[in-house]
C-alpha cells in the first residue's frame, strides 16, 4: 500500500471494509439530507405501507446504530452474550422508540448514536463474528440497504420545488 492509497494491502485490518462503507455511505446520507428541507424530511413517500417520511428512514438507522453502540460496549466490559436477534421484532421497538420525533430530533439522535457507535467500535481491539454482524446491520451494509430509495425520493422532493428554489436551513 501506498502512504497516498486508502486501500487496504494483504496486512490491512479487517475491518477496513466496514470502516470504508461505513464513512461513504454515512457522508452520502448526509449529502442527500442535507441537499432537502425540513419540510421535504417530513413528507411521507420515501417508503409506503407504512408511510415512511426521511424523518422515519434517519430515525430507524439512529436506533439500530444506538444499539449497536450498547452491545459494543457490553463487548468491551465483557457482559455481551452471544444471542439470536429478531430483526422484526427490534425493528418494530426501535421504531416505536422514535415515533412522532420531530425532523431534528431524529436527525441529532442518528447523529449522536453514530458518534457513540463509532467511538465504542473503536475501542474493541478484536474483530469477531458479532463485531461484524453488529457493525452490518448497523452500519455501511444497513445505509447500502435504503441509499438508492434515499437516492430516488431525494430527487423526487427536490424535482416537486418551484423553480430556482433553494432549501432553507
Amino acid at each position: 500500500m501506498t502512504p497516498t492509497s486508502s486501500h487496504p494491502g494483504p496486512q490491512a485490518d479487517p475491518m477496513t471494509a466496514h470502516v470504508d462503507a461505513e464513512r461513504s455511505g454515512w457522508y452520502e446520507l448526509a449529502e442527500l439530507v442535507r441537499s432537502l428541507t425540513p419540510e421535504e424530511c417530513v413528507t411521507p413517500g420515501y417508503y409506503r405501507g407504512p408511510d415512511w417520511a426521511i424523518r422515519d428512514l434517519v430515525a430507524h438507522l439512529g436506533t439500530w446504530l444506538a444499539e449497536a453502540q450498547v452491545q459494543f460496549e457490553r463487548m468491551h466490559a465483557g457482559t455481551y452474550e452471544v444471542h439470536d436477534v429478531d430483526v422484526d421484532a427490534l425493528n418494530a421497538r426501535l421504531l416505536a422508540a422514535m415515533a412522532g420525533q420531530p425532523w431534528d430530533v431524529a436527525w441529532v439522535q442518528a447523529n449522536a448514536g453514530r458518534t457513540r457507535m463509532l467511538d465504542e467500535w473503536s475501542d474493541l481491539h478484536e474483530a469477531s463474528d458479532e463485531v461484524t454482524w453488529w457493525i452490518q446491520k448497523s452500519g455501511g451494509d444497513h445505509y447500502a440497504d435504503h441509499l438508492a430509495r434515499l437516492r430516488e425520493w431525494a430527487a423526487e422532493l427536490i424535482e416537486r420545488r418551484a423553480p430556482g428554489a433553494l432549501p432553507e436551513r
